[in-house]
C-alpha cells in the first residue's frame, strides 16, 4: 500500500475546520468562542502561547548523528505532573513529580533522543538551573526539579553511540532561556524529534505544538515529540507497506515513544496537573493508531504557570472547569502530534531512508 498523497491536504483541512474544536454543551460551559492556534491560525500556535513558556532545542545530524534534545523551560513556581502510559518508558525523575510526593514545582522538562543513555542530558538542564538559582530549596543550595523522557532513536544516523549527553541538555536549556516570551516554536526533524520515526521506523515523525485559548483566557497548548509506533489515524494500518525502500513494516523493530507537554496557564495544583496528563493521553490515542502499546514508552507532562484562576466558586463550577480543561488538553495533544508529522521531512543516513509521511 503505497503513500497516501492526500495526507497533506487532509490535515490542512482538519486542522483548520471548526470540527477540531471541542463540541459546545452548555451543560458543560463549553467555550463558545474557543481558538485553535496553529499555523496562520491566531498567536504562533505554540506552547509558548502561555506566557513564560520557552523552547530550546539543539541536535545534530552529521558524523552518524541524528538525534537531539528539547527543553521546556517554564516560568519559576510552574507546577507540575505526569502521566506515563505506555509499555517502554525511559524517564527520569517522573517519581518526583506525583502528587504525594513533597516537591509541586518543575525547573525545567527534558525530551531527549538516546533512548535511557539520552537521560543524561538532564544532568545538563539540572546544572544550568542551579547555575541560575532555580531548584527546590535544601540546606546548603537548590536542587532542580528536571524530569526527563527519552525517545527511542539509536543508530538511524548510522552510528549507535551518538546519543545526547550532559553537554546537549545544557544547551538547550540555555537556547530555551535566551528566548524571547512568545517565541515562535521550531518545529519537524529540530530537537528531540530530529532521529524521530513513526510507522515502526519507516517515516520520519517530528517535533509538533499547538494552543487552544478557552473564553475564560484560559490557554491550554502542548508540545509532541512523535516517534511512535503507530500511524495517524484514518490513513491506513496495513503491515505490509514496503515504502519507501522494499523493508516490511513487520521486519521493523518495535522501539518507539511519543513525549508530550501540556501547558496552561491556569491555576492547577498537582493532582490536578496529574488529571490533566492523564486526560491529555485521550488525544494521543486519537492522534495515532495504534497508541499505548508495550513497545511504546507514551508519557505526558502537564504544567501549570498559575496565571488564571479557575471559577471554583461551587463543587460543579470547580467540576466544569476543569472538565473543559482538561477535554481542551486532549484535543490540543492530538492537533500537535498531526502538526509533527505534518512538518517532518525526509531524511536519508547511513542507516537508510525515512520518508515523509503523506509527501
Amino acid at each position: 500500500m503505497g503513500v497516501h498523497a492526500s495526507f497533506a491536504e487532509e490535515l490542512h483541512n482538519i486542522c483548520f475546520s471548526p470540527r477540531l474544536l471541542p463540541p459546545r454543551c452548555s451543560s458543560w460551559g463549553y467555550f463558545s468562542r474557543a481558538r485553535a492556534h496553529n499555523g496562520a491560525m491566531e498567536a504562533t500556535g505554540a506552547i509558548t502561547d502561555v506566557a513564560g513558556i520557552r523552547v530550546g532545542h539543539v541536535q545534530r545530524t552529521d558524523g552518524g548523528w541524528l538525534s537531539g534534545v528539547t527543553v521546556v523551560l517554564p516560568p519559576p513556581g510552574t507546577v507540575g505532573s505526569v502521566d506515563v502510559r505506555g509499555g517502554g518508558p525511559g524517564t527520569h525523575e517522573t517519581d518526583a513529580l506525583d502528587p504525594t510526593t513533597l516537591s509541586s514545582t518543575v525547573d525545567a522538562v527534558v525530551l531527549t533522543g538516546g533512548s535511557a543513555f539520552g537521560l543524561a542530558a538532564a544532568h545538563g538542564a539540572q546544572r544550568w538551573c542551579e547555575e541560575n538559582g532555580r531548584g527546590f530549596a535544601v540546606p546548603g543550595g537548590l536542587v532542580p526539579i528536571v524530569p526527563a523522557a527519552a525517545i527511542f532513536d539509536l543508530g538511524r544516523g548510522g552510528d549507535f553511540s551518538a546519543r545526547p549527553g550532559d553537554a546537549m541538555g545544557y544547551a538547550a536549556t540555555a537556547a530555551a532561556a535566551a528566548q524571547p516570551d512568545g517565541h515562535d516554536v521550531d518545529r519537524g526533524n529540530v530537537g528531540a524529534g530530529t532521529g524521530a520515526a513513526i510507522g515502526r521506523g519507516t517515516y520520519k515523525g517530528g517535533v509538533g505544538t499547538a494552543s487552544i485559548t478557552l473564553d475564560n483566557g484560559v490557554v491550554v497548548a502542548a508540545l509532541a515529540i512523535v516517534n511512535a509506533l503507530g500511524l495517524p489515524w484514518g490513513w491506513g494500518a496495513s503491515s505490509e507497506w514496503t515504502e519507501p525502500g522494499t523493508r516490511r513494516v513487520s521486519d521493523s523493530p518495535p522501539l518507539n515513544t511519543t513525549l508530550v507537554v501540556v501547558a496552561t496557564n491556569a491555576i492547577l495544583d498537582k493532582a490536578e496537573c496529574k488529571r490533566t496528563a492523564s486526560a491529555s493521553h485521550a488525544g494521543l490515542a486519537r492522534a495515532l493508531n495504534p497508541s499505548h502499546t508495550l513497545a511504546d514508552g507514551d508519557t505526558v507532562f502537564a504544567l501549570a504557570t498559575g496565571a488564571v484562576a479557575l471559577d471554583r466558586s461551587t463543587p460543579a463550577a470547580r467540576q466544569i472547569s476543569l472538565i473543559t480543561l482538561q477535554s481542551a488538553a486532549a484535543d490540543v495533544v492530538r492537533l500537535a502530534i498531526l502538526d509533527g508529522i505534518a512538518r517532518a521531512e525526509a531524511v536519508t543516513t547511513a542507516a537508510g531512508t525515512l520518508g515523509a509521511y503523506g509527501r
